[in-house]
């Protein structure tokens, strides 16, 4: 049994140009004809579209519920797009919670004279990026603001997701010995934004790693390791989750510089423009922790699935020192890792 589906009417969007328009009132026929016409039609579960909530099937188990927002800025990225993003973020934050993502909700706010043949284009890559990754957009909402008061599409969207059975992520379980691992390279989408952003030309084009990290999270769960903790390094990249784990923990964390995988075109960009690597966000990333005896079984694991096929152990966790996180740069001497203090790159996401 399919879930229904409900949307919103939009607010004031005409139909009858290439723009997003406030020409036409709240609920009227313009209105329905844009929502049946541009957005319904992209999501094959649709069963009641101007209902005001939609039911859901019954699940055996608990679930897991998330919500985030998306600014990005530009809309479109080597890599992904706004509406890619807002599926695969809404879904990993599912995926490290050890849940599958199962159902979505979107909502659009579309700022007037947006052209509607770009919103067609990203309305698709949601849809497609959905189907990827086994969710179904369920409900949703438009609206529209006036000129100046958006950068052209703002996304919010919520995930529902089914918890996989004795899973358990929690940085409070950390203990000294615990072996740090990441499952991919870092810094290509926080990189990639601002390349695209600020018009770099370089001969190799920097690429998003926007991605779905539930094949890796099932691929550790299948093989029964026991993941102490598991993070998306998104905003603040893999510096904010080591001071996160290690506030939450009461325990001190190190990572080794040289053992984090980087491409090319990030180390290269990152020393031309003297950014560390390890601030800077990923979307198809994640940290995790685990006992040391199954650190190779958990590499096997990720190395599995091509997400996390260059997956590589790049720290451990130690006992509480005054310094909550260091790094071993130049000559293996262990320095401080400072916290970010805020966003290196604003709205990657």
């Amino acid at each position: 049994m399919n879930p229904a589906i409900t949307w919103h009417c939009p607010t004031n969007i005409g139909v009858g140009s290439d723009r997003v328009s406030l020409l036409h009132g709240e609920g009227g026929r313009s209105s329905r004809d844009f929502l049946r016409q541009r957005i319904l039609t992209r999501f094959p579960y649709v069963a009641a579209a101007l209902a005001d909530a939609t039911s859901l099937p019954r699940v055996h188990g608990p679930l897991a519920f998330t919500t985030d927002s998306f600014v990005v800025s530009p809309l479109f990225f080597p890599g992904g797009d706004i509406g890619k993003l807002a599926v695969i973020g809404t879904a990993n934050d599912l995926a490290v919670s050890g849940a599958k993502p199962r159902w979505l909700s979107l909502s659009l706010i579309i700022e007037e004279g947006f052209s509607l043949t770009v919103l067609e284009r990203i309305l698709d890559s949601i849809a497609t990026t959905a189907d990827l990754v086994g969710m179904q957009v369920v409900t949703g909402d438009t609206k529209v603001v006036p000129t100046g008061c958006a950068d052209g599409l703002f996304i919010n969207t919520s995930g529902i997701g089914e918890c996989l059975p004795d899973f358990v992520s929690n940085a409070k379980t950390l203990t000294p010995g615990d072996v740090l691992l990441i499952s991919g390279p870092i810094g290509q989408h926080g990189l990639a934004i601002l390349a695209t952003r600020e018009r770099f030309e370089m001969q190799c084009p920097l690429v998003s790693d926007c991605g779905d990290l539930w094949p890796a999270v099932q691929a550790l769960h299948n093989a029964k390791i026991p993941c102490k903790a598991l993070r998306d390094a998104t905003r603040g990249g893999v510096a904010a989750v080591l001071h996160e784990w290690a506030a939450d923990s009461n325990l001190s964390l190190c990572v080794d510089q040289k053992q984090f995988p980087l491409s090319p075109e990030v180390r290269g960009l990152s020393e031309l423009l003297g950014m560390d690597p390890l601030f800077v966000a990923n979307e198809g990333t994640m940290l995790l922790a685990v006992p040391e005896a199954f650190v190779e079984q958990a590499l096997a694991a990720l190395r599995s699935v091509p997400i996390s096929q260059n997956a590589a152990r790049v720290g451990w966790v130690g006992p509480k020192n005054i310094v909550p996180v260091s790094v071993l740069r130049t000559f293996a001497r262990a320095v401080p890792l400072d916290e970010p203090m805020g966003a290196v790159l604003p709205r990657i996401c």
